[in-house]
């Protein structure tokens, strides 16, 4: 089976299986599943959702899935990162650029669902899948407009499906300016800044949040709390706006001796010696 490495962010997999090869998982990327040929379950998200032949689905990192297969199944995976979209921005039309596929990927309709096509979008869905994989020999396939396209207009039809229901989707995105505030209104709360509790504040994975905030900010999650806690501290050492046993206090630190170990640490200097540098 392909998988995406650090070096890609776009991946062609087709395989057929009479066990599906993994228990139930998650990644830190997106993928659309067609199913060619076959039938059984799909555990998604605790939903059990019975799929056959031609039918589709859409998987984001908030999810976690896997196939009970009933019947030989050849699967088509198309398996893309956060920056695939991104750097192929030029390309999209401007609905998408509103309402990105990522985001739309996260919709909870399609995680409740089977999404079946009617004709013609079935066919033209199947003859896609199939342009795509053919087009998979190439080895510019992340960068390609065709490729691109395709993936696309699979999108298409899908919202043009959901139309036909009267349902709308509104998708779930991740607003990256109110992650940063959450973290600068939180940075005196440990606890509050802790992965597991802002990924659960919004909603997306704790195993894949890491991998997105450094994609989207060019910095771990890690070093840009280190960072911003220095940064805060320092300022209040240099205005002597309170004494180290009261700063410790305000941002969470057990005693003045914590707070001194772990600015030493990161500075590899005492907070006391910060004053002397000005």
């Amino acid at each position: 089976m392909k998988k995406l490495n650090q070096f890609e962010t776009l991946v062609i997999d087709e395989f057929e299986e009479e066990k599906f090869h993994l228990p139930t998982h998650s990644h830190t990327y997106y993928e659309i599943i067609y199913i060619l040929k076959g039938n059984g379950i799909h555990h998604l998200n605790k939903n059990l959702l019975p799929y056959r032949t031609g039918d589709l689905f859409v998987i984001s990192p908030d999810d976690e899935h896997y196939f009970d297969i009933k019947k030989c199944t050849r699967f088509v995976f198309i398996k893309f990162t956060d920056t695939y979209f991104n750097s192929n921005k030029k390309l999209s039309c401007d609905d998408f650029l509103l309402n990105t596929p990522e985001n739309f990927m996260r919709d909870q309709y399609l995680k409740e669902n089977v999404l079946r096509l009617d004709d013609p979008c079935k066919t033209i869905l199947k003859n896609t899948i199939e342009n795509i994989t053919k087009y998979d020999c190439k080895t510019n396939i992340a960068t390609s407009p065709i490729i691109f396209y395709q993936i696309l207009s699979i999108f298409g039809l899908i919202k043009e499906t959901i139309q036909g229901l009267n349902i709308k989707i509104a998708g779930k995105g991740i607003d990256n300016d109110q992650i940063l505030s959450y973290i600068h209104q939180n940075i005196y709360n440990p606890k509050l800044v802790q992965i597991k509790n802002i990924a659960k504040h919004f909603n997306i994975s704790h195993t894949y949040f890491g991998t997105y905030f450094k994609r989207n900010f060019l910095i771990t999650y890690r070093d840009y709390i280190n960072k911003l806690r220095i940064q805060l501290i320092e300022k209040r050492i240099i205005n002597n706006q309170m004494p180290i046993k009261q700063i410790a206090y305000e941002f969470g630190f057990t005693d003045e001796s914590h707070l001194s170990n772990y600015f030493k640490k990161q500075r590899n200097m005492k907070p006391s010696e910060i004053s002397k540098l000005q």
